[in-house]
């Protein structure tokens, strides 16, 4: 039976194409490189004294940037699989359609018109929703864009959208939310409490490498310095490197894949970050029988500090 594709979010009228998806290293160095208006604004705090002061109102680029031709090379699919523990199959995981279609959504993140710094955002929130399964080799369009600025208590906070289409018809969407710490483009938000998290009993056990983030780096692109070793992190504030995101939480999903569907959406919250090297406590409960998807979590087994949660839970036809 065909799987109906997703319908199209709405996006900037006004489109770039891009000749070829990016380098995300090459994107990494623009960002880490300062821009004349951070370098201003960061002098006008100092002067101040005011090192959280509150900066003029800004927009986001009403721009959507596409690339098409885009495909999945078989053996980086491969090495991806194997560093994430998914099965090898003609299907890309969802994970590695992130991989494929992220760095256009980043080059429109180090763009003059991108309004936050994008050193040191930390990635809060990520959800993907799949229509049918992306294969191997299959020719893609990406296109992406950013929107949905808002106030956060320790910042600003914004979404970008990244769609994935064959042939005209989405059949994968991808919304990641980062946080600009210390940059407030729409004022303080309220301070929330987090509810209090209490380990439900493990499923699984993760003992995770120093040597995770530059496996993941290799797979993925995404060198950040943050994950590579404690001497690339300690300057961004880390003891030691930590692990991606976006690893733990396409883990979790290769773990409940026997649970999981052709058309899914896969949300995940991030909290405290993983130290590398590191063991993780992880809790995967189906949502009943068949392939409803399932909940997961991950946690710290010494001291029981939340570090992700998410959801896998099956679309409608």
């Amino acid at each position: 039976m065909m799987q109906p594709p997703l319908s199209p979010a709405q996006r900037p009228a006004v489109s770039r194409s891009l000749a070829r998806v990016p380098s995300l290293t090459s994107l990494y160095v623009q960002a880490l490189t300062p821009r004349v208006d951070t370098v201003t604004r960061l002098a006008s705090r100092l002067r101040r004294d005011a090192p959280h002061a509150t900066v003029e109102h800004r927009s986001l680029p009403e721009v959507t940037y596409v690339v098409d031709g885009v495909r999945g090379d078989p053996v980086e699919v491969a090495r991806y699989c194997t560093v994430v523990g998914a099965a090898r199959s003609e299907v890309m995981p969802a994970g590695y359609v992130h991989v494929l279609a992220f760095p256009v959504a980043m080059a429109l993140m180090v763009s003059a018109q991108f309004p936050l710094p994008v050193a040191g955002m930390v990635h809060v929130a990520n959800s993907v929703e799949v229509a049918r399964p992306v294969l191997v080799g299959e020719t893609l369009t990406v296109a992406a864009w950013a929107r949905n600025l808002a106030e956060h208590a320790k910042g600003t906070q914004v979404d970008l959208v990244t769609e994935v289409s064959v042939q005209g018809e989405v059949v994968w969407r991808g919304v990641s939310t980062y946080l600009a710490k210390g940059t407030f483009l729409r004022g303080r938000g309220e301070v929330r409490t987090p509810d209090p998290f209490v380990p439900p009993f493990p499923t699984g056990s993760w003992s995770l490498p120093a040597s995770l983030g530059r496996d993941y780096a290799a797979v993925s692109g995404d060198r950040n310095p943050i994950h590579l070793s404690a001497l690339t992190a300690k300057p961004f504030g880390f003891p030691s490197a930590i692990a991606h995101g976006m690893y733990t939480s396409a883990r979790a999903l290769a773990e409940a894949d026997p649970l999981v569907g052709d058309r899914f959406r896969w949300t995940v919250t991030f909290a405290k970050p993983v130290l590398l090297p590191g063991r993780v406590s992880v809790a995967i409960t189906p949502h009943g029988e068949g392939r409803q998807g399932a909940e997961y979590v991950g946690w710290n087994p010494k001291n029981g500090t939340l570090h992700f949660r998410g959801d896998i839970t099956a679309l409608d036809e």
